[in-house]
C-alpha cells in the first residue's frame, strides 16, 4: 500500500505472450498490492503465461469486445477488489512499469486524481521509434482537442494512465464506446466533471512485439476522437446531450 492506500495495476490485455513476463517483472511490488490481468480473447498463450508468472487476478472475456470494453472489465475488477490508485499499463512493454511509484506517489499524496504517462514531453516518443506519421497525426489530434476542449495537455493518446478511486467511481466509463475512442471519451468525461490531469515524462518503445494500430484504423480512430472533442465541446455550450456525461447510477 501507498499512504495507506490500496495499489492496483490493471492490464488490457490482447496478444501480450510475448512482452507480459518481461512488464510484470518490472512492476514495483512494493507498493502494489494486486494486480488484474484482462485478457480479450487473445489468439497467443497470455492467459497461460499469465497463470505461470503468478498474475492471481485472470478475467477471460468469451467474445472480443475491444480495448474500451476490455478497460471497462479491469477498473470494474479494480473496484471490486477495493482500490484506491488504479493504474492502467499496456502489457506489451512499450511504456516502463518503473514509472508506476511516481505516478501512484501523485495521486497518493492528493497532488492531482489523474496522472498520464506522456510520450510527448521529453521527445520521448521519436527516441522510442514511433513513426513520424504517428507523431504527427497526434501533435494535429492533440493541438485540435486542447482547442475544442480547452485543456493543455501534451498527449492525449497515452496508454499509460492512473486513476483515483473517485474518478472511477464518478465517470460513467461504462457508457463510452468499447473500442480505441473510449480512452478519449474517458478523458473528456473526467474534464467535464472537473478533475485535473498531471503529465509525466515517460520513455516508450517500438518493435515488433508492441501492439499498434495500422493506418486506416488510425483514421477511423482520429476520426473517433475529433468527434467525441465536438461533442465535449458543444455540450459545454448547452447545444447537446451525451449519455456519457450522465452520472453513474
Amino acid at each position: 500500500m501507498l499512504k495507506n492506500k490500496k495499489v492496483i495495476v490493471v492490464l488490457p490485455a490482447y496478444n501480450a505472450a510475448q512482452t507480459l513476463e518481461k512488464t510484470y517483472k518490472e512492476i514495483p511490488f512494493d507498493i502494489v498490492d494486486e494486480v488484474v490481468l484482462v485478457d480479450d480473447v487473445s489468439k497467443d498463450d497470455t492467459v497461460q503465461v499469465a497463470s505461470r508468472i503468478g498474475i492471481k487476478h485472470i478475467i477471460r472475456h468469451q467474445n472480443n469486445r475491444g480495448y474500451g470494453g476490455n478497460q471497462k472489465s479491469c477498473y470494474d475488477k479494480a473496484l471490486d477488489l477495493g482500490g484506491d490508485i488504479v493504474i492502467m499499463l499496456h502489457p506489451d512493454y512499450q511504456y516502463t512499469p518503473l514509472l508506476i511509484t511516481s505516478m501512484a506517489n501523485i495521486i497518493a499524496n492528493d497532488l492531482y486524481p489523474v496522472v498520464f504517462g506522456s510520450r510527448i514531453l521529453g521527445k520521448g516518443a521519436l527516441k522510442g521509434g514511433m513513426p513520424m506519421y504517428k507523431y504527427i497525426f497526434n501533435r494535429c489530434l492533440t493541438l485540435s482537442q486542447n482547442i475544442l476542449i480547452n485543456q493543455k495537455l501534451s498527449e492525449y493518446h497515452t496508454g499509460y494512465r492512473a486513476f483515483s478511486r473517485e474518478v472511477l467511481e464518478t465517470v460513467n466509463y461504462e457508457a463510452n464506446n468499447d473500442d480505441f475512442v473510449f480512452d478519449n471519451e474517458m478523458i473528456s468525461q473526467i474534464f467535464m466533471a472537473g478533475f485535473e490531469i498531471a503529465e509525466i515524462t515517460c520513455p516508450t518503445k517500438y518493435f515488433p512485439d508492441a501492439s499498434s494500430i495500422n493506418f486506416s484504423r488510425s483514421m477511423k480512430y482520429g476520426l473517433g476522437v475529433l468527434n467525441v472533442s465536438f461533442k465535449h465541446f458543444f455540450y459545454k455550450m448547452g447545444l447537446n446531450k451525451s449519455k456519457i456525461y450522465e452520472k453513474k447510477k
